[in-house]
């Protein structure tokens, strides 16, 4: 079956980031896009839908605000149609709850005709100037094919565990991501370890303390060098997260920005300060009360195998960088704290001859977001953290990327587009350019 109709543009799944460019279309009258998703609904990261858990940014950062503060699809509208903006006003709390961020993209979904979910990518072909994308229902496995002028990308990161542990299999080996879903069988272990840092492992660090108290013994291991909090505070620091750094970021040789990435985690990958304290004043409060606690915290130690013994208690074999010594540590279920990765949809094969790469193989993302070779055709949500830098998966700057990719896409200004925020400068030829005027304005005074 064919839909006859010529869209401007496909968005190929509706996370955050797609989501927020589907809010923004959808009041612009000569836009015709539509965005498909394989998931029968909107949900985001349902398994770390801890009751007390928040986003780590401000809630500026949703769908629309920051590039339309009037947008009807804003979380203060979302709040004032439900009721509750006063409550949000007296808890006087910038930071709002993951619950609540997840019940505000649903409702904005519900009120979006462009997003159409259940509906899967098999296949996208670029025939006479257009692309042809072949879309399967997921329940009735009906095939439509779909013709549009230019495609975004936002089928979003997936869940990552390292390939020699995936390739095990091992029963009671889950990623953060499904937490929740395993919490009551996990309960029933005695002895839990958590690999990796960051916030999803903190906040079920801090879930599972209480449990502590009663026979569960945790072990929360890292890679990194100490449980390093979010650099989010600091005013200046946060200026990184701004058009200016990415213009910054981009302009860098390839090295460069793979080594400044490499150095930056504590920008990106960081715990909540505030979380890192309380877990400290729990462990305190737990050992004043008990007179010990049934954790085990280490970093600096890299997870390099898990064997399964006859009595099925998994064996975690760890190096321990700085001393450079092995140690292992036994227990009854993993949690994989390890992050996510992106991983590129099958259907790209279909118009890899459109798409450039980099001398390693990944997708070339250029300033525009674009991937394809004529850079106006194929745009990117989420992808270009190697080029783009550590912004990449920021809420915050989701709606300055959307802003961005809908003034190219309709090829004229929409949305205003932010070029310099910062107060601080992060290059030389723009300091060498300040320099210039300076020279110029003094030269008229004189004249």
């Amino acid at each position: 079956m064919e839909n006859s109709k010529v869209y401007d543009f496909i968005g190929i799944g509706i996370g955050p980031f797609n989501l927020g460019l589907a809010a923004l279309s959808q009041p612009i009258e000569d836009c015709n896009a539509i965005f498909l998703d394989k998931r029968e609904e909107f949900n985001w990261h349902l398994g770390l839908m801890l009751d007390e858990a928040t986003l780590q940014v401000p809630f500026m950062a949703d769908l629309v605000t920051m590039a339309d503060p009037t947008s009807p699809y804003s979380f203060l509208n979302f709040m004032k149609r439900t009721n509750r903006i006063y409550k949000f006003y007296i808890r006087e709390n910038f930071f709002i709850l993951r619950r609540e961020y997840n019940a505000y993209c649903r409702w904005v979904v519900s009120q979006l005709a462009n997003c159409l979910f259940s509906q899967e990518v098999l296949e996208v072909s670029y025939i006479n100037d257009l692309y042809m994308l072949a879309v399967q229902h997921v329940n009735t496995k009906e095939i439509v094919t779909y013709t549009t002028k230019k495609i975004v990308l936002g089928t979003g990161t997936q869940p990552y565990i390292p390939r020699n542990i995936l390739a095990k299999k091992l029963d009671k080996v889950i990623h953060t991501a499904d937490y929740l879903y395993c919490k009551e069988a996990l309960l029933k272990e005695k002895s839990i370890t958590i690999v990796g840092s960051g916030q999803s492992a903190a906040e079920i660090f801090h879930d599972l303390l209480p449990h502590t108290r009663t026979g569960l013994h945790v072990n929360w291991i890292t890679r990194s060098d100490r449980f390093f909090p979010l650099e989010n505070h600091a005013r200046l620091t946060l200026e990184l997260t701004s058009p200016d750094y990415v213009d910054y970021f981009y302009a860098l040789p390839a090295v460069k920005r793979s080594q400044l990435l490499s150095k930056q985690n504590i920008l990106y990958k960081g715990v909540n300060y505030d979380l890192i304290n309380q877990i400290f004043n729990e462990l305190y409060a737990i050992e004043t009360a008990d007179g010990k606690v049934n954790v085990t915290m280490m970093a600096n130690s890299e997870l390099k195998d898990i064997s399964l013994n006859d009595e099925h208690i998994y064996g975690l074999h760890f190096l321990q960088h700085e001393q450079d010594k092995l140690y292992n540590v036994s227990t009854n279920f993993v949690i994989m704290a390890t992050g996510y990765k992106y991983k590129e949809p099958a259907f790209l094969a279909g118009i890899e001859d459109r798409l450039e790469r980099t001398a390693t193989s990944a997708l070339d993302v250029k300033r525009n977001y674009t991937i394809d070779k004529n850079q106006q055709e194929v745009y990117v949500q989420n992808v270009e953290l190697h080029s783009h830098g550590f912004v990449t998966p920021d809420l915050g700057m989701g709606a300055y990327r959307n802003s961005y990719i809908l003034n190219e896409l309709l090829g004229r200004v929409v949305y205003k587009v932010e070029e310099k925020i910062a107060f601080q400068t992060f290059g030389a030829d723009e300091m060498k350019k300040g320099e210039v005027e300076k020279q110029s304005n003094e030269a008229k005074i004189y004249q």
